[in-house]
């Protein structure tokens, strides 16, 4: 099934016509190795990904399920594409400009880019950051596709730097960078984990919301960071994107039905111990 803009009915309906296409075979066809292709330290696609595999080994357990750390969303598509992972997690962005031999086995949730800085910083909005030291998330992630889209968009002159959400949460606090991009699920681990001992502050991007969903129809919706998400942190607009497990077209009908049946059976159970998942 090609990727491409869809609106987001379209998208929850693309998802649910590939799983019941998925389940329409019977039995489990028996598979050496499944490789899952995640995202880097601190990010929502490696704590899911992890929960994923260890369903999935239950479900098919003569086959060996590997997961794989990454940059995260374009890094899992180019890994895809040279046959080194059978499966890989991306936002819906990056996802739908890359689309040959992958197919979306369902819609998992929704990222939401964060822009985070110290509560103490002079940084009071998007347009502040200009010349500062700001993390557009690891090489290959959806923050780092989404990031330089935004600043196409937008015009944004930084001092870029490329880290993972756990080295962009380090760096923030000993003040090696003035800001995070993280487009991530929430609560995302990095940034839970800085506020046990770094006062926040989340800044709004409603105005760059409506810029890329305006540039780019179908893949980017305004969106609200809730107050429940992080302690001590009041409701926070943004865009949020949807993510998508992605699987290579030459995996046998039987086990992508395999795939599909535990993605859509076990979410409540991921989700009952990964808030995240939900």
């Amino acid at each position: 099934m090609g990727l491409a803009q869809p609106s987001r009915r379209t998208v929850v309906l693309g998802a649910v016509a590939v799983a019941l296409t998925a389940c329409s075979g019977r039995g489990v066809t028996s598979y050496p190795e499944l490789v899952l292709a995640t995202g880097p330290p601190g990010a929502v696609f490696r704590e899911i990904g992890g929960a994923l595999a260890t369903e999935l080994h239950g479900a098919m357990p003569q086959t060996k399920v590997t997961v794989l750390g990454t940059g995260a969303s374009t890094e899992n598509l180019r890994l895809l594409d040279e046959g080194r992972a059978h499966l890989g997690i991306s936002s819906l962005d990056a996802a739908a400009a890359d689309p040959d031999g992958v197919a979306a086995i369902g819609r998992l949730y929704d990222s939401y880019l964060h822009l985070v800085v110290r509560a103490d910083s002079e940084i009071t909005d998007f347009d502040d950051l200009t010349g500062k030291r700001v993390s557009f998330g690891a090489t290959g992630s959806g923050t780092e596709y989404t990031m330089l889209r935004l600043t196409a968009l937008t015009g944004l002159d930084v001092d870029d730097m490329r880290m993972d959400q756990a080295a962009s949460a380090r760096a923030l606090a000993k003040r090696d960078i003035d800001a995070m991009f993280s487009l991530t699920g929430i609560p995302t681990p990095a940034i839970t984990d800085l506020l046990r001992h770094q006062a926040l502050r989340c800044l709004p991007l409603d105005r760059q919301a409506a810029d890329l969903a305006e540039a780019y129809p179908g893949s980017y919706f305004p969106a609200t960071i809730p107050a429940t998400a992080y302690p001590g942190l009041p409701p926070c607009p943004t865009l949020s994107i949807p993510n998508v497990l992605l699987a290579r077209t030459d995996i046998p009908d039987t086990v992508a039905r395999t795939i599909t049946e535990t993605v859509f059976t076990t979410a409540d159970a991921m989700a009952a111990t990964r808030p995240e998942a939900a």
